[in-house]
């Protein structure tokens, strides 16, 4: 999974170069999540692992399923991308290019899940003590599981945060158990 992600990296790079120059990262962001989800796609991966379709075959497949979704620049990245017989990397180079877009805008997904519902006050609380502690902007998503007893878990990237009485009860139990 490594080796993907690693080669996927300079066409991630210079995708997000090309949105930023044209001031299109949202569209450029939209093209290559739609590709990406055609090239996970079982039929679709089958047929871009097969050595009987050429490079133009397997691009022209790609681009006809995404149709309008990718724009004219887009079908050029990924005839590239074809040629360099490098499609089935176009899940990783978009997971990549969010995260530079993400850098970019200073903008972070953050998962909360809480005990019990967090009225819209609680939320925006939360949103700002995040905001401040990550220096970043919070895209909030917020659900609810009742097991968790009380408290939240807050999931922002790599970090997590449990803050949840089932969390800490585990974590008591743990150390003296050791």
């Amino acid at each position: 999974m490594a080796e993907l992600s690693t080669l996927a990296r300079p066409y991630a790079k210079a995708a997000f170069e090309f949105a930023a120059d044209a001031g299109d990262l949202q569209g450029w962001s939209k093209s290559l999540a739609t590709a990406g989800a055609v090239a996970e796609e079982g039929a679709v991966v089958k047929f871009l692992s097969s050595p009987n379709a050429t490079a133009a075959q397997q691009a022209a497949a790609v681009i006809d399923i995404c149709g309008d979704a990718i724009s004219v620049t887009g079908q050029n990245f990924i005839a590239i991308l074809s040629e360099n017989r490098r499609l089935q990397l176009l899940p990783q180079i978009s997971r990549q290019f969010e995260i530079m877009k993400a850098n970019r805008e200073k903008a972070i997904d953050v998962d909360v899940v809480s005990a019990y519902e967090l009225d819209a006050g609680q939320q925006q609380k939360l949103s700002d003590a995040l905001g401040a502690k990550l220096e970043r902007n919070i895209n909030m998503q917020v659900s609810f599981d009742k097991s968790l007893l009380g408290g939240a878990v807050i999931r922002a990237g790599d970090t997590v945060i449990d803050g949840s009485i089932r969390g800490r009860l585990a974590k008591l139990a743990e150390s003296l158990n050791s």
